[in-house]
């Protein structure tokens, strides 16, 4: 009987100790979504509640995209958009853009000609750092992004606790 509340109590303190270690968040690189796309062209976007990060590419090919201007509209509202050495571009949230979603207007000069792309852009909540699927569900709290560890967690602790049950009607 004291083997099983020994093993008990250091299961405990096991997990305990996993939930308490603070690991270090590593900054989470931005989750791409096509949002809009033409024959030659694929617009993305990545989403965080300081800005908005497009990012063009030929939907065809591998050959580089020369892009000489970018204009972008958001709701109606023209956004500043500055680009980066990555081949993306920053466009800061106009006033009053809401939740972050919207209808979402670029217009690309490239190659000598102007396309124009258009496409609703997915709300995203102030705690998320971008608008993809991988997005959904995050939470604070306790465990904050470590969702993960703490299913493992339950997985070992479900299996012990079976483990202990099993060799108690046997013995």
């Amino acid at each position: 009987m004291t083997r099983v509340s020994q093993a008990w109590v250091w299961l405990m303190a096991g997990m305990m100790a996993c939930m308490a270690q603070a690991v270090p968040a590593a900054p989470a690189s931005p989750v791409f979504v096509p949002l809009a796309h033409s024959v030659q062209l694929t617009l993305e976007t990545a989403s965080t509640p300081a800005e908005l990060t497009l990012r063009l590419q030929r939907t065809q090919g591998t050959e580089p995209l020369a892009v000489t201007a970018l204009t972008v509209a958001i709701d109606g509202r023209n956004a500043a958009v500055t680009r980066r050495g990555d081949d993306t571009w920053s466009v800061a949230w106009p006033a009053g853009a809401g939740a972050r979603g919207g209808k979402l207007e670029a217009v690309v000069t490239h190659d000598g000609i102007s396309e124009v792309l258009s496409g609703t852009l997915p709300g995203a909540s102030a705690g998320t750092t971008g608008t993809g699927p991988a997005e959904t569900g995050r939470s604070g709290g306790l465990l904050g992004d470590h969702k993960q560890l703490a299913w493992w967690i339950l997985n070992i602790a479900v299996v012990l606790i079976a483990a202990i049950a099993i060799s108690r009607r046997t013995s």
